[in-house]
Formats: C-alpha cells, sequence, structure tokens
C-alpha cells in the first residue's frame, strides 16, 4: 500500500487531497496544528470524512460537530490512529521526526496575501519557509517518490499575462516572497540532494470547504445574509479560478509523474473579473448583490491567467471544471453546512 503524508490535512486543500488518497487507496497520515487563522470547528469538519470510519467501531463518543476532539477523549495522545487514516495534531516545526513514507504532499501554510504584512511577517517566515525547510532537511535522509509543494500564483506578481513558469518571478506581497522561498528551497534540495520534489503553482482555489477570509465564499455569504460586499479596486482585475478537484487531481499526478525540480502552473481557465463573479453568483442565489468599492490593497495583483501547457505536457493535467459548474457546487455546500 502506497503512504503519503498530507500536512494541513485540515485544510480546505489539505483535507479534499485526504479523501481523494484514502479512496485511491493510500495510506494517509496528516499532520495539522489547527491555527487560529479561522475557527477550528470548520477544520474539524473538513477532516471529519477521514475520521468517519472510527465512529463505526463504536470506539468514539458520539459527538458530530467534534469529530477530532471526540477522537481525543477516546485515545488520549497525540497520535490518531485508523486502518488508513492517522492524524497527528501538532506543528510541523515542534516534531522531530516525520513519518516514514513515499509521497509528502506539503500543503501547510500561512495563508492570506493582505495580513502577511508587518509584524505578522514573522508567522508567513515561520510556517512557509522554516516549516517547509524543515521537511525538506529531513526527508534528505529517507527514499520517497516524490515531494509535492504547494506554491501560489502570488510569486509572479504583476506578471505578463498568460503567466509561465519562466516569467520572470516578482511576487509584490510578504506573503508571495515565502511561497517562492519554498520553491526555491524545493529546487535546492532537489539540486543538491536529489529529494523528487515538484512545485505547484495554484491559481485561485475554490470550492467546498473554501476559507471564510476568500472572495467566493465571503461574496456567497453577503448575498445571501442581505449583506454589503466589499470590493478591493474597481472590480475590473481578474483572477485565474481553479477548482479545487483539479487541484487535487494535480497533486496527484505530479506524485506519480517522472517530472523532478519542476515548476507546473495550476490554473483553472476560468478568468473572469470580479464584477463578473459577483454576477454569476447572483444567478445562482437569485438575490442582487450589494456592493462598496474601496481602493486597492497593497500586495494585490492587477489579474492573474495561468499558461498550463507544461502541465499538460508533462503532468497530463488539465483543468475540468468551468467556473460556473464550480459556483453552483461551492454555493450548494454552502447552504447546506
Amino acid at each position: 500500500m502506497k503512504r503519503a503524508l498530507v500536512t494541513g490535512c485540515a485544510g480546505f486543500i489539505g483535507s479534499h487531497l485526504v479523501d481523494k488518497l484514502l479512496k485511491q487507496g493510500y495510506e494517509v497520515i496528516g499532520i495539522d496544528c489547527f491555527t487560529d487563522y479561522y475557527p477550528r470547528e470548520l477544520k474539524e469538519a473538513n477532516i471529519a470524512n477521514a475520521l468517519k470510519p472510527l465512529s463505526l467501531c463504536g470506539a468514539l463518543p458520539h459527538d458530530p460537530a467534534s469529530p477530532v476532539r471526540a477522537y481525543k477523549k477516546a485515545l488520549p495522545n497525540k497520535y490518531h490512529k485508523d486502518a488508513k487514516f492517522e492524524l497527528i495534531e501538532e506543528d510541523i516545526l515542534n516534531l522531530n521526526e516525520y513519518p516514514e513514507v513515499d509521497y509528502v504532499f506539503h500543503e501547510a501554510a500561512q495563508a492570506g496575501v493582505r495580513a502577511s504584512w508587518g509584524k505578522s511577517f514573522e508567522i508567513y517566515t515561520r510556517n512557509n519557509i522554516e516549516a517547509t525547510q524543515r521537511l525538506l532537511e529531513f526527508y534528505k535522509e529517507h527514499k520517497i517518490k516524490k515531494f509535492v509543494y504547494a506554491s501560489s500564483s502570488s510569486v509572479y506578481g504583476d506578471a505578463e499575462l498568460p503567466m509561465q513558469e519562466n516569467s520572470l518571478l516578482k511576487p509584490v506581497s510578504p506573503y508571495g516572497v515565502t511561497k517562492l522561498a519554498g520553491e526555491n528551497l524545493c529546487y535546492l534540495y532537489w539540486k543538491n540532494y536529489g529529494i523528487p520534489t515538484v512545485s505547484l503553482r495554484y491559481f485561485t482555489v475554490y470550492g467546498p470547504r473554501q476559507r471564510p477570509d476568500m472572495a467566493i465564499h465571503k461574496f456567497v455569504k453577503a448575498i445571501l445574509n442581505k449583506e454589503e460586499i466589499t470590493v478591493y479596486g474597481d472590480g475590473t482585475q481578474t483572477r485565474d479560478f481553479t477548482f479545487v478537484d483539479d487541484v487535487v487531481e494535480a497533486n496527484i499526478l505530479a506524485a506519480e509523474c517522472d517530472s523532478v525540480g519542476k515548476n507546473f502552473n495550476i490554473g483553472g481557465g476560468s478568468r473572469i473579473s470580479v464584477d463578473a463573479l459577483i454576477k454569476e453568483i447572483e444567478k445562482l442565489i437569485g438575490k442582487k448583490a450589494k456592493i462598496k468599492y474601496i481602493e486597492k490593497q497593497k500586495g494585490d495583483v492587477r489579474d492573474t491567467w495561468a499558461d498550463v501547457s507544461k502541465a499538460k505536457k508533462e503532468l497530463g493535467w488539465y483543468p475540468k471544471v468551468i467556473i460556473s459548474v464550480g459556483l453552483k457546487s461551492f454555493v450548494e455546500w454552502f447552504v447546506y453546512i
């Protein structure tokens, strides 16, 4: 059985990746320290599917609202074991060693472009740079098949469109700087120690379980509750939106491909303006948005648009979910929860 480590396993993308790997027969070990960037309860709900088999054997008290806490009550130590899934609730930098696995999917990071300025930068360097280096330093002594690093389109800054992997990288936010540093660490550990790394540059990922600080989540919530939406800028700025299922597929293909020491754009091909995005949500929900426009925030790029020809050629990956379908899936999930 193939063994995989997923860091940030209770997060938005990490939890979807865990579920998919389990469905494909992987044995999965997840690490998450449940930071307070957004409510713990949401992360516990994200990881509930992976923990669900435990409740079937009678080992857990019935506590569907808090599956992780219920698990800890039944097995009071930091290692939470199932036949296929193990959850380690711990900070990556507080661990002295990591699991013996075939694949590492490094999804854990301090998210947020606008929050990465000032004193908060220390958090980003710790969680995005130091944690990545610590994992690479450990696994350079172990024979793993692939180390897949979750990077970001933020490494480009305001690059020429469409953004290509060989573009000059000039991030315009501290967050983007730390994600680029993580990419560089992956490259140098491949170059010097032969760790088979691949970095995936995600372009505005969305879908069920999306973090509450992200635009689509905030827009849907505001429109449903008849609250005002705040748009930073004039609304004509564009983003290349990528559905989370497509991102998960890219991770698995990257893990199983022959390419190493490379970066790949993972973009959904659904590039639309913020104003057009809001109109799509209005049509789905059947309500009009109340919009307030304010000045552009420092660190926000004007436009993103991924050239994914390299991922198509070397990974066999291409985006499958268009924005209208992906938004419908998100709204249905949001209403359900």
